[in-house]
């Protein structure tokens, strides 16, 4: 029997934020089930999880795959008409109804977002959507991060692309744009499905009666090498794959000759030679690959 709605959060050392989660999830309101996917950690902590919580699917995965991948394996496992992807370090998905709403309400949504709060302080926006990115500079902004909610941002409205810490999508636009796209790793995934979602035809929607709260970059830390690696290597993957051919050129050159230039002899000049050498890496493994 199909479920009417999946979650589904992937797990790498994590098992204590993964069951914080957990322990939120109003099991007893929907008719859903929820997939942890125990992503390559360095013990079988989807072993743990499924004794703490037996009504948890389980999936382990000896190789971490990515953020892409993880999800990607939830997807193939999930039976729900509806799937919510959420970051385990994440707390208290609340009024998840809203979210079923919204994708109800119009056969044009295919994916929707809640509002999200960081954790560490009540009422501290973190999004409320997104403004578009840039061709050149592959920037753009969350909508109402760092703000104090005062009820500002409580009118639903479309969003270009989907937050990755909590976004719900219809699984009929899964199986016309895509699966998660691998290629990514970590960091800019949920930018190029958005965009390969909205390809096939659906609009993102923010819905602020549904919340949530983020813990933020438990897995790579805010400052990691992995993290600085990554972001600098995927900004250029994430160009050659959305941006059009003359503006892809112009964003190259800014992102490799300024942005990463810039950032090489900042973190020089701070004594962190570590994300020196990640920056250089990104590059360097973009460009030969």
């Amino acid at each position: 029997m199909q479920k009417h709605l999946s979650i589904i959060t992937v797990n790498y050392n994590g098992l204590k934020d993964t069951c914080e989660l957990i322990d939120t999830i109003p099991f007893d309101d929907f008719s859903l089930e929820v997939i942890v996917v125990d992503n390559g950690s360095k013990i079988d902590e989807a072993a743990e999880i499924k004794k703490r919580y037996p009504q948890v699917t389980t999936i382990r995965s000896e190789k971490n795959l990515g953020f892409a991948g993880g999800n990607n394996l939830g997807i193939e496992a999930a039976k729900g008409k509806y799937l919510y992807f959420v970051n385990n370090d994440t707390l208290s998905p609340l009024n998840i109804q809203a979210l079923i709403d919204r994708l109800e309400s119009s056969e044009k949504i295919g994916m929707v977002c809640p509002k999200i709060y960081f954790s560490w302080e009540e009422g501290l926006i973190q999004f409320a959507g997104y403004t578009p990115l840039s061709s050149i500079t592959i920037r753009n902004q969350a909508i109402g991060c760092g703000e104090k909610d005062k009820g500002q941002y409580d009118t639903p409205h479309p969003t270009p692309y989907a937050h990755g810490a909590a976004m719900m999508v219809k699984r009929e636009a899964i199986e016309k744009a895509g699966m998660m796209p691998e290629c990514y790793f970590l960091y800019y995934e949920e930018l190029d499905w958005s965009m390969m979602i909205r390809r096939a035809g659906y609009e993102i929607w923010y819905e602020p009666a549904a919340t949530i709260y983020h813990k933020e970059s438990r897995s790579t830390g805010q400052n990691s090498p992995l993290r600085t690696y990554y972001i600098t290597r995927n900004r250029l993957l994430f160009v050659k794959r959305n941006v059009d051919s003359i503006e892809k050129n112009i964003s190259f050159i800014y992102l490799i000759c300024i942005v990463a230039v810039k950032d090489l002899f900042k973190y020089i000049i701070k004594g962190r030679n570590d994300l020196a050498k990640a920056v250089l890496k990104g590059v360097s493994n973009y460009i030969n690959n």
